[in-house]
């Protein structure tokens, strides 16, 4: 099947995927809701017991949100192509002449539109609550350069999540332990303060080099060879991912 035939139908699903999101747009609004209200509890309450040095803790803090955000998103994902594979979608698509992969593909594509948009409202209450930054235009293409691989990366394991699930609860509780790894890495405090072996896990995590490149894109810093490590494993995410969703679905279409 040509390439082309692929980027059409993936196309046209992808569209069928976001006009549901339309429908409901609930969906974006609840997954902004949580991090808003993590941000507001850190900053007001918690941020005056926290010493980041010289910044803000709202600038500090952004960047371990941003990844909650997208944490909370893509069990959305998981969970419409769920209902997708319980509704019998699947089946009816294998007897159409498309081709078979574009349907996980328009799942992938609808959840980095849906998380996009979720991180420009969680931004924009950033900037509201105090949140500043001397970026230029360069850094903040790399911000977003990193947001949408992270995003592509967590999206492909809601894909696999989704294609194995046996219950509509399983497809997204797989996204809580994603949640919660901000909360043991720099994202929140210094690694430097916490126990030491929560210190080790925290610093090789794939959170802490993520979050420290884009916190030192956001402050106009040299990213120095964190970010190297940060492309790395979201690069190695995402391929493992990648080829374990496509060997399920094999499997569930075969």
């Amino acid at each position: 099947m040509s390439a082309t035939h692929f980027v059409s139908d993936t196309g046209i699903l992808a569209g069928r995927s976001l006009r549901h999101i339309l429908r409901s747009p609930d969906t974006i609004i609840t997954t902004a809701v949580t991090p808003v209200a993590i941000m507001l509890l850190f900053v007001f309450v918690f941020g005056g017991a926290i010493d980041t040095g010289s910044s803000s803790y709202i600038d500090y803090m952004l960047p371990g949100i941003l990844l909650i955000t997208i944490a909370s998103g893509i069990a959305y994902t998981a969970y419409r192509l769920f209902m997708d594979m319980q509704g019998g979608i699947f089946e009816r698509f294998q007897s159409m002449p498309i081709a078979r992969s574009s349907a996980l593909w328009a799942h992938v594509l609808t959840s980095l539109v849906a998380n996009m948009v979720s991180l420009v409202i969680v931004v924009g209450v950033a900037f509201a609550m105090g949140f500043r930054t001397g970026a230029g235009v360069g850094a903040w293409l790399g911000v977003a350069g990193i947001l949408i691989l992270f995003t592509l990366a967590l999206t492909w394991l809601a894909v696999v999540a989704g294609l194995s699930a046996k219950t509509v609860d399983g497809a997204s509780a797989f996204s809580y332990p994603l949640i919660f790894l901000p909360f043991v890495s720099s994202a929140f405090v210094p690694t430097d303060t916490m126990p030491a072996p929560v210190a080790w896990f925290a610093e090789n995590q794939p959170v802490t080099p993520i979050v420290n490149t884009i916190r030192a894109l956001f402050a106009g810093q040299p990213v120095g060879g964190e970010i190297w490590i940060a492309l790395g494993w979201c690069a190695g995410i995402l391929a493992g991912a990648f080829l374990l969703s496509m060997a399920v679905y094999r499997r569930k279409i075969r």
